[in-house]
């Protein structure tokens, strides 16, 4: 999101900083959603609330950048920087005009699975910013100065990443565990990518891509039902009604025990570590959530963080995450420190997964995890963009309507035996795929 993510919107009258507090902290009975269906019947959630005379909608199709051809990676994330450089019978500079001087926040994004979007304004100026994400979707320009502009932006982004050994040493691990999977694949482009890619490409994917049947929508803030209905007819009306067929097979997750060292002339070793995880609708994944939070997860109070950082100092930051895609479920990690201190570091990693798997969880970290967990929660929906998101979210993830409602009670009737055999079967050190950038002292590549 090159050229997008740099424009938020200068919204008026303050409305962007009483946004920030906006249904702040409140309970799941009060995020009461409603589902609509448009006249021409499109279905969106939203909630309701008139504290401010501001609106959020966010919405998201079904397929993007894994779905990218070979030899054009990077093509959905182009896309997504040049929506709002031009649309129907507005240019660059014009289209941009619309939006600052109007104070509408337009954003656009592309992930391995979904591609997403979203507009915020008053609600004074909700027809207009409806008007230019209509042309956004269906009458994108893609002229030839900003198409070169976003180019050069990206190809600069590749440069610079290319340098980086964080970036470096994830994508030797996704390639170790993907294999020939899309998401094994530098799904942001390459230099050759990019440089592949023409308008025809660009045209085609909004074409094949942008399609009433694989979208997800959801608006929060001042708008009612009615008017919600009519907002979404205006704004995705006019998409074809389905898209091109697409599919992924599932990932089959592979490189276990695999160590990829790659040299790099940096004072740190960078790793990224991890296996074969579980997927978003398993029905042990908050057993899992719960297991990892104690693991690696928790921040500081983690035992990843306690006995790396806090007790030895070995790194600043060391950590474990649960990540759920559409077609594989992950465990992956990562730890930075000296490189003479890279092998202690990762020796202390395999020894404390190997005892979650082994010992499982204590009960009081199953207490205070439930706690925070079902604490935290509803704190973070502080903002209309954030809750509209979530609601995105739980739609894509067919979690249903009444998810908020469910979440802390399928939290809290995790048991302490459920949490044990989960880490039994999830956490594996055998098979830890393990991928190392800079001049690691005692670690060595291993097939």
């Amino acid at each position: 999101m090159i050229a997008t993510a740099r424009r938020a919107g200068n919204l008026r009258l303050g409305a962007l900083a009483l946004a920030a507090v906006l249904l702040w902290a409140l309970p799941a009975d009060a995020l009461r959603i409603k589902e609509v269906t448009s006249p021409k019947g499109i279905k969106g959630w939203l909630i309701q609330d008139a504290t401010v005379p501001l609106f959020t909608m966010n919405f998201a199709f079904r397929g993007a950048a894994a779905l990218d051809p070979v030899g054009k990676e990077g093509l959905a994330e182009f896309v997504s920087s040049l929506l709002d450089e031009g649309a129907g019978d507005l240019g660059a500079q014009a289209f941009q005009a619309r939006l600052e001087n109007n104070s509408i926040a337009m954003r656009f994004g592309a992930g391995a699975d979904y591609f997403s979007g979203s507009i915020r304004a008053l609600v004074e100026y909700r027809p207009l910013a409806t008007d230019l994400l209509r042309m956004a979707l269906s009458a994108p320009r893609f002229d030839p100065e900003p198409v070169a502009r976003i180019r050069d932006q990206y190809l600069s982004s590749v440069r610079r990443r290319m340098e980086r050994p964080g970036y470096t040493a994830r994508h030797a691990w996704k390639v170790a565990v993907f294999k020939d999977h899309p998401y094994g694949r530098e799904l942001d482009g390459t230099e050759a990518s990019l440089k592949a890619i023409g308008v025809s490409d660009l045209k085609q994917f909004v074409a094949k891509r942008f399609a009433r049947d694989v979208l997800v929508v959801a608006a929060v803030g001042d708008i009612d039902e009615a008017a919600f209905g009519q907002m979404m007819d205006r704004a995705f009306g006019d998409l074809p009604a389905r898209a091109a067929p697409a599919s992924l097979p599932e990932a089959k997750i592979g490189g276990a025990g695999k160590i990829i060292v790659t040299q790099r002339d940096f004072p740190q070793s960078v790793a990224v570590f991890g296996h074969g995880g579980i997927k978003r609708n398993h029905p042990d994944y908050y057993a899992a959530l719960i297991v990892n939070y104690v693991l690696g997860g928790g921040g500081l109070t983690s035992r990843l963080a306690t006995e790396i950082r806090e007790k030895r100092g070995l790194a600043y930051s060391v950590y474990s995450r649960l990540v759920t895609m559409e077609h594989a479920g992950i465990i992956t990690g990562r730890v930075a420190t000296a490189n003479a201190r890279i092998a202690e570091s990762l020796a202390l990693i395999r020894q404390l997964w190997a005892k979650i798997a082994k010992d499982g969880i204590t009960t009081e970290e199953l207490s205070d995890t439930k706690s925070y967990l079902t604490g935290s929660f509803f704190t973070r929906l502080n903002s209309t963009r954030r809750i509209a998101r979530l609601l995105v979210s739980i739609q894509l993830q067919d979690l249903g309507i009444d998810y908020l409602d469910r979440r802390n009670r399928l939290i809290n009737a995790v048991t302490l035996d459920q949490t044990r055999r989960v880490a039994a079967r999830l956490f594996k050190p055998g098979d830890l795929t393990i991928s190392v950038v800079g001049r690691p002292k005692g670690v060595v590549s291993r097939p």
